[in-house]
């Protein structure tokens, strides 16, 4: 069979192609790199290719491929060796070009209740993922993360049996209930008592032990206050940042932790709601002469405010963060994309990581159950002519991130800071690109010898920024071709053009 690499570019993305020389038998990294892609976006794994230092490649070929082929198929098979084999036959393939043999690998994403796809019969050892470096050895609670995603029951169903709804703020229920009679008027609910109304909305439960009712973990996520939630979730955290003055560092702020009000997701979800659309510059619609200011755009903010409250894992570190600028709002939420990416921008597959905040936001007529909400969303940006909206999804932690932009994408232009004032220039793409950034990445080619490797944490002390930040700049600099990336995961290099 022909071998083209070209074939393969569709996996560049997400850094989804991976290449092995595979000179002396299966390359031990090979597992790492199955582990990383199943759990994952997927990917493609190539051997008898080499990586050059320039990043290019080499056909070196392979000596035995049917022996190769059939040890692999022998492991992949072993318990021991894999957690779980996701291939079928079609999925690896011999190649041969000008009589060298190429084996190509196309590893799936796992799904769901097959993660933490690991290697060497040990979970936390063996369990890896990919970035745009390479291959990584997730932490362990990550690994815990994928374990938690596993069930169809979601982690917020459990039953708090060492609480009481004593936990539960009395005002917030009542200000539920309100909202709920408001949308759905005469629901035969309405009459019920607040213990067996919390039942019925999946924020309590009767226990099997002691047969008495108590709180699941949505309903403390829900209705609990801040201090008290915190019993269960130890990493809980929310966060509202307003910056609508370059001058002042928060114009308005409001965290769970304050102890000012309750910390709990209601509230916050209304209080936070309110602020998002205090400034909106939407044109009202009007049915007659009768005003209406609930546009599809508000329905698109709060749908993505719900997004991102049932979407969290409230295990994870860091919180939720929202942030509002003058032509942007940013949802942050701890966990990665339950379905993927592709599926969620696809729509038509709901899978919400709690599904019973998830019902109790529907129940008042906030969220999409049927999978349309992030498209919808999608849909309503492109309607109102502005700048595409973008998901990121990270790794180690897992954050989704959703940024929601104002700026028009007719107008090709980006928004950025000077000293002084702000001022528009003309993008070749449609990335904000801020003056910041674009000194960083001036600096960073200052301080770069041509024909010299340079690691990342040397970037970074030559520029005073994290790691992190580092790798981001880095990573831009190389898809603008002015540097090259040299090697993978740990030992990666860099060297100027």
């Amino acid at each position: 069979m022909h071998f083209d690499m070209s074939q393969f570019d569709s996996y560049r993305e997400d850094n989804r192609r991976e290449v092995k020389k595979a000179k002396g038998g299966l390359p031990l990294s090979l597992w790492e790199t199955y582990s990383a892609f199943a759990n994952c976006y997927g990917g493609v794994i190539i051997l008898g290719v080499k990586e050059n230092h320039d990043g290019s490649w080499n056909m070196t070929g392979l000596e035995n491929a049917s022996k190769l082929k059939k040890d692999f198929w022998n492991a992949i098979n072993d318990k021991k060796k894999v957690s779980i084999n996701l291939l079928m036959d079609k999925d690896v393939k011999v190649y041969e070009e000008n009589g060298k043999v190429i084996l190509v690998i196309r590893v799936p994403r796992a799904k769901r209740e097959q993660k933490p796809v690991y290697i060497n019969g040990n979970i936390f050892d063996g369990t890896f993922r990919r970035n745009w470096e390479g291959d990584y050895h997730c932490d362990r609670s990550e690994v815990l993360a994928m374990l938690r995603d596993q069930p169809e029951e979601t982690a917020d169903m459990k039953i708090l049996e060492d609480m009481s709804l004593d936990v539960l703020h009395e005002e917030t229920i009542h200000a539920y209930r309100n909202r709920h009679i408001a949308f759905r008027r005469e629901h035969v609910w309405e009459r019920l008592e607040d213990n067996e109304y919390l039942e019925r909305i999946g924020a309590a439960k009767i226990s099997a032990k002691d047969g008495k009712l108590h709180p699941t973990a949505a309903g403390l996520l829900m209705f609990g206050e801040e201090y008290k939630i915190l019993y269960e979730f130890p990493e809980y955290f929310l966060d509202y940042r307003e910056v609508l003055d370059p001058t002042i560092r928060w114009t308005d702020r409001l965290q769970s932790s304050s102890g000012d009000w309750t910390g709990n997701l209601f509230d916050f979800f209304f209080r936070v709601y309110g602020k998002l659309v205090k400034d909106l510059k939407i044109p009202f619609k009007l049915e007659g002469i009768t005003r209406i200011d609930d546009t599809p755009v508000h329905k698109a903010l709060r749908e993505a405010l719900a997004n991102c409250l049932v979407n969290t894992d409230f295990y994870f570190q860091r919180g939720i963060v929202i942030r509002k600028d003058v032509n942007s709002i940013t949802m942050e939420n701890p966990g990665n994309i339950r379905t993927g990416k592709e599926q969620m921008l696809k729509g038509g597959i709901s899978d919400p990581r709690n599904k019973a905040l998830m019902k109790m936001f529907n129940l008042i007529g906030i969220g999409e159950r049927a999978g349309s909400g992030v498209p919808d969303i999608y849909s309503v940006w492109k309607q109102q002519g502005w700048e595409p909206p973008e998901v990121i999804e990270e790794y180690g932690p897992d954050r989704t991130i959703l940024k929601l932009s104002f700026i028009k994408s007719a107008d090709k232009k980006v928004l950025i800071k000077s000293a002084d004032k702000k001022v528009l220039i003309k993008s070749a793409d449609k990335k904000t690109v801020t003056k910041k950034t674009e000194q960083q990445l001036e600096d960073i080619l200052g301080k770069m010898d041509f024909n010299k490797e340079y690691k990342t944490s040397e970037i970074a002390k030559f520029i005073d920024v994290k790691e992190t930040r580092a790798r981001t700049l880095l990573k831009e600099l190389v898809k603008q071709g002015k540097i090259k990336a040299i090697g993978k995961n740990k030992g990666r290099r860099y060297i100027r053009k």
